[in-house]
């Protein structure tokens, strides 16, 4: 009767920690083709990814984000998926805020998680985001709030909402399907759609500037994961031409296509990938 009862609180205590370290899951890119009807559509926000685990948020990648107490005050005791945000183009402030150690209230304040997802809610996407938007509504605290989805007519209509996401300085739009269960890792029911594609190389060196940038860096000498190297100088700040991102840096840009060589066409800096983020 003990060894059964000290199984049975194991298992409840591993339960939460099983769900709040594995996997995320992911989304595709999207192709026209599927009948888009059958499908939730929101903005793809560039926040922060992640994870309430029912006492406490995670990064994607476990690591525990040490959030003020009055933050998540209220929150279900459920597991929820969503995005630390502030607004659109404001990820490296987010960042910022999400890496700080001790947390500064002041800081915080600013931020909302844009919850998204109910990962062990059984059922299928349109169950489980009306559970979420219950969930939501009853916590009562205003820095936990649903992502507005919505359903689009067709593929033209779709379009239409992604430029005029983009011309407000959106990064894209996610596609969930109604029907779609959550599985942890690559899902083919959940899709994301942007205008430019973004991706992420190392950065191995650096190009001195000339001109005004005479003593800074003009370019950062760049490696993809399939060892094709570029130069990244469009969208460095000027803080960053002056203290670049260490040699071995992740490093997420942005392009428009590539070249018949395989080179990102039209490459633009978007920030440095930093650790558990």
């Amino acid at each position: 009767m003990v060894s059964r009862l000290l199984l049975c609180l194991l298992l409840l205590t591993c339960g939460p920690l099983h769900a709040a370290s594995s996997p995320l899951m992911s989304a595709s890119t999207w192709q026209d083709g599927p009948d888009v009807t059958r499908f939730w559509v929101s903005e793809k926000l560039d926040g922060v990814r992640a994870r309430w685990d029912g006492r406490q948020l995670r990064t994607r990648t476990g690591s525990v984000i040490p959030a003020p107490v009055w933050f998540t005050r209220g929150w279900p005791a459920q597991v929820m998926d969503g995005e630390l945000w502030i607004a659109r183009e404001r990820f490296d402030a987010t960042s910022a805020i999400v890496r700080s150690n001790p947390a500064r209230d002041d800081a915080w304040r600013q931020l909302r998680f844009m919850a998204f997802d109910l990962p062990v809610q059984p059922g299928t996407f349109s169950q489980r985001l009306a559970a979420l938007q219950d969930v939501v509504e009853q916590s009562g605290n205003p820095h936990l709030a649903l992502v507005e989805q919505r359903r689009l007519a067709d593929t033209d209509s779709l379009h239409r909402h992604l430029r005029s996401v983009a011309a407000g300085g959106g990064e894209g739009l996610m596609l969930h399907h109604e029907d779609n269960p959550y599985r942890d890792g690559r899902s083919n029911g959940l899709f994301k759609l942007k205008l430019f594609e973004d991706a992420e190389a190392r950065v191995i060196g650096y190009v001195p500037g000339k001109g005004k940038y005479t003593g800074m860096v003009g370019a950062l000498l760049m490696e993809m994961p399939q060892g094709l190297h570029f130069r990244l100088g469009s969208g460095l700040s000027d803080a960053l031409r002056r203290t670049p991102p260490p040699v071995g840096s992740q490093v997420t840009y942005r392009y428009n296509g590539l070249t018949p060589n395989g080179l990102p066409r039209f490459p633009r800096f978007l920030r440095v990938r930093h650790a558990n983020q």
